[in-house]
């Protein structure tokens, strides 16, 4: 009965635990589904900001695209733009060429022509000829009772002397006409090779100044008992000016290259605050360095930019040089470029080798870039360096021919003496001083005034004409005329100024009548000539 008992029990406590579990797990399921619910519902609001940030990070980026093609697009507009444009230069440059050739051909023609025409006149004249000796041969054969082989005699000795009459005047004419037309084509050449050449000056002087903070520095640039001005200048060899110039110091010297080794070392020591004669030393050795660089860099720049390949270092030192060398006042450098392009834009012009012509323009002047302490004159230092450095034939003529020092192997030299002066001659190219301009001017005067028969002479346009009044009573036309000669060759002997002077001769006779109506005569003959 006991066990009965205590199974109904366990039975019961069993169903209950079943049912307690059942219930429970209900429960469970229930707050599970809610979570699960909750969970979706989270995962959705997530989802829907997901997808928002997603649309507006596309539209950014959607944007950004858009604005990163316009600019690519506005960069390959330009780009076109720049091409159209460089086109449009070649198609200008192709127009002029054409036209060029189009004038050399219409010139040719005519040349052609003349010559059609001077065949035509000598057929003409050689039928004359004919029929004059027949002539006379009929007339000797009368008159004279000569035999026929004497009358041929003197007939053929009368028309050989006709003949070389007419054949002298004949090739006077033509060599006339050669050399006009030689000359006129030579101008043209030259001013076209001048018109491409755009070139920027700088002038040079003996002084360079440079900026201080303030003026407490003049004290420490002069230091203690002058020790520090004194070694600067001991090591730099240039002279330090400093005076009530507010803020600035000058430095002084006639080589170029050491005015600049001591402006670069001035701006180093100001730079660094510090200036006695340790630090002056390494300010000047760090100044030398630069300098040398930008010698190297502005050779490099040079050749690359005339397109000239195979220079020998050393050589290019010296072309780098040059950087800091002037003649009256006009950059060596930049003088040599220019003539270089000319040389080979005239060479262009010529069918001649371009990049020989650059090389010999280039390197005319080399001689200059040796110190002046040097013997000899820049040309024979040219013609050493550049026969050291195994440079062309050409070129080494070039630099002796470009002052008439030896005469001319090639057109090439011709070519570079005369872009030699083109480039000095050009206006504001150089400079002068006041003393020395007023010198040359009053000389030029005085030369003029020195030949018989000259009664005034003016200098005009800085000294690049002469106007000569001659005395009318004492000089004919014909003596005005040989007076301009004599006076151009002079100025030509004694002188030496770059570029042209022209010499104009006046000479002027008023002839007075009865009724005071008067009758003047005036005689104008220009001599130009380069120096």
């Amino acid at each position: 009965m006991n066990v009965f008992i205590i199974v109904i029990v366990a039975l019961v406590g069993i169903v209950i635990g079943i049912l307690t579990n059942r219930f429970f797990l209900e429960q469970k399921r229930k707050n599970a589904s809610r979570n699960a619910e909750a969970i979706l519902e989270q995962a959705r609001k997530n989802a829907e900001k997901i997808e928002r940030e997603a649309n507006v990070k596309a539209k950014e980026l959607v944007q950004r695209e858009r604005s990163q093609m316009q600019k690519q697009l506005k960069q390959k507009e330009s780009e076109i733009e720049r091409s159209a444009e460089k086109v449009r230069r070649k198609e200008k440059e192709l127009r002029r060429i054409e036209n060029s050739i189009r004038n050399r051909e219409s010139s040719l023609s005519k040349q052609q022509r003349k010559l059609e025409e001077y065949a035509r006149q000598l057929e003409e004249k050689e039928k004359q000829v004919d029929e004059i000796i027949e002539k006379e041969i009929r007339q000797l054969e009368q008159l004279s009772g000569l035999n026929r082989d004497e009358a041929k005699k003197e007939l053929i000795e009368k028309l050989i002397n006709q003949a070389k009459s007419e054949a002298a005047q004949e090739i006077l004419d033509i060599k006339k006409e050669a050399l006009e037309r030689a000359r006129w084509e030579a101008k043209e050449i030259m001013a076209y090779a001048m018109e491409r050449m755009a070139t920027e000056y700088t002038m040079e002087s003996t002084l360079v100044s440079v900026s201080l903070p303030n003026d407490n520095w003049k004290g420490l640039i002069i230091g203690r008992e002058g020790r520090n001005i004194k070694a600067f200048e001991a090591a730099t060899g240039v002279k330090v000016i400093v005076d009530d110039t507010p803020e600035t110091v000058v430095m002084s010297s006639f080589d170029p290259v050491k005015r600049e080794i001591a402006r670069v070392a001035m701006e180093i020591l100001i730079k660094k605050k510090n200036i006695n004669p340790k630090a002056i030393e390494s300010a000047v050795a760090a100044a030398q360095k630069q300098v040398d660089e930008s010698v190297k860099q502005a050779a490099e720049e040079t050749l690359r930019e005339l397109g000239i390949n195979n220079v020998h270092p050393e050589l290019k030192n010296y072309l780098g040089r040059l950087k800091y060398r002037t003649s009256y006042g006009q950059n060596i450098l930049q003088h040599s470029k220019e003539v270089a392009w000319l040389a080979g834009n005239m060479a262009s012009e010529l069918g001649l080798d371009v990049k020989l012509a650059r090389r010999a323009g280039l390197f005319h002047d080399i001689g200059k870039a040796v110190s002046n302490d040097s013997e000899g004159s820049h040309v024979t230092i040219g013609v050493e360096i550049t026969t050291k450095y195994n440079e062309h034939p050409v070129v080494i003529n070039s630099v002796l021919a470009h002052h008439e020092e030896a005469e001319p192997i090639h057109p090439i030299s011709v070519l570079v003496t005369a872009a030699d002066r083109i480039s000095g001659a050009r206006p504001g190219a150089r400079r002068e001083s006041l003393e020395v301009y007023t010198q040359r001017i009053t000389k030029l005067e005085e030369l003029a005034k020195s030949f018989e028969g000259v009664a005034k002479t003016y200098a005009l346009s800085a000294g690049r004409e002469i106007r000569v009044i001659v005395e009318p009573e004492k000089l004919t036309d014909q003596e005005a005329d040989v007076l301009a000669s004599d006076i151009a060759r002079k100025i030509k002997e004694s002188m030496e100024y770059p570029g042209q002077i022209k010499v104009t001769v006046i000479r002027q006779l008023v002839a007075q009548s009865s009724t005071d109506e008067h009758l003047p005569k005036s005689e104008s003959i220009e001599f130009p000539f380069s120096s």
